[in-house]
């Protein structure tokens, strides 16, 4: 019986050509590999755009070259205020913004300062020059750092630097840190 199940079956496969691919057939076409690669590319190419930083030169206030800068945040305790200017606060993270024009500069610091957050950093320096100018105008990014550094929310307060850190060539800047035990405000 099984060598006539075997026979009829063989009768009925004759002229039939075996499959060798195991895939079954969609109907869809296949991707194409360059097209998706392309539109891979493009859309982790990085396209440049206004940056909206919070920073803003509406009002910059005007300072000297030799002048020293001091800012505190509503409760900051005057105590870390003087520590900071005595550079007794010891900073993790330095920043020089020397030769930059001004948007160079602000997008510098910006990014400065959010990677400072990012890491919990509590002091930074930030070297923005005293930039005696020919033309008698006073100094343009130690002006605009001045101005900025005001409206960053993660600044609690700055001051000059000691002499041997820069002077009124840089800034002590302390920060707010969020995630470590404590609070800095």
């Amino acid at each position: 019986m099984q060598d006539d199940d075997f026979s009829l079956f063989k009768n009925e496969m004759r002229g039939v050509k075996r499959i060798l691919v195991d895939q079954a057939d969609t109907g869809k076409p296949k991707a194409d590999r360059q097209q998706l690669n392309q539109r891979r590319q493009n859309a982790t190419v990085r396209v440049e755009a206004i940056k909206v930083d919070g920073l803003s030169d509406q009002f910059v206030i005007d300072v000297g070259a030799e002048d020293e800068l001091y800012w505190a945040r509503d409760g900051v305790q005057e105590s870390q205020m003087r520590k900071l200017k005595q550079g007794q606060i010891a900073f993790e993270g330095s920043l020089d913004l020397h030769g930059m024009t001004v948007e160079k500069a602000r997008e510098t610091l910006w990014d400065f300062l959010a990677e400072a957050a990012r890491f919990e950093i509590r002091c930074v320096r930030v070297t923005h020059g005293k930039a005696a100018r020919l033309d008698g105008k006073r100094p343009l990014v130690k002006s605009h750092v001045n101005t900025w550094l005001r409206q960053h929310p993660q600044v609690l307060g700055f001051t000059s630097c000691q002499p041997r850190h820069g002077g009124t060539g840089a800034v002590y800047v302390m920060l707010r840190r969020t995630m470590l035990e404590g609070r800095d405000e």
